[in-house]
């Protein structure tokens, strides 16, 4: 019904060629931008990758690869738990929760071929070698009190791990 309006008008108003060359433009920018809609989760994903990586790098930059994975999966534990933002974004940005944010590391792109990049791929794929731990920290460098009330599970590299 639209082609057979622009039919008539381009006839009418001697802009054929015009039209022939718009229509098909038209209609590749619709299919791209329903490509673009589906794949919109992928693409989150892709940014959740990146994003935990950062903050992998920021936490954990020297620490074993078990313990980077670790820290990754302290972030996805925090999305799952009631007690925290409920994305990888919110947890991370949660005001106060971590120095990468504070120092401004978390704004450093990193590699995707990184170590980091896999250890966030790793925590993302399921493995926690924390057990459902919810906090870590380095016991050398810590400043807050409360956080050695809570039960220590496991100590990987020089953080222990937390519920």
């Amino acid at each position: 019904m639209i082609f057979k309006h622009f039919m008539a008008i381009a006839k009418r108003d001697k802009i054929r060629s015009l039209i022939f060359i718009l229509l098909p433009v038209l209609i590749l920018s619709c299919v791209i931008l329903s490509t673009n809609i589906s794949s919109g989760k992928e693409a989150q994903r892709v940014s959740d990758v990146q994003l935990l990586a950062r903050a992998i790098n920021g936490e954990a930059r020297g620490e074993p690869y078990e313990g980077q994975v670790a820290v990754g999966a302290v972030i996805l534990n925090r999305v799952k738990s009631p007690d925290f933002p409920n994305t990888i974004a919110g947890v991370i940005y949660q005001p106060g929760a971590f120095t990468a944010v504070a120092d401004g590391q978390i704004n450093v792109p990193i590699d995707p071929k990184s170590t980091v990049v896999k250890a966030a791929q790793d925590a993302l794929n399921g493995w926690d070698p924390t057990y459902g731990c919810l906090y870590y920290w380095n016991p050398e460098t810590a400043t807050s009190k409360w956080i050695w009330s809570k039960k220590i599970v496991v100590k990987i590299g020089k953080h222990n791990f937390a519920k």
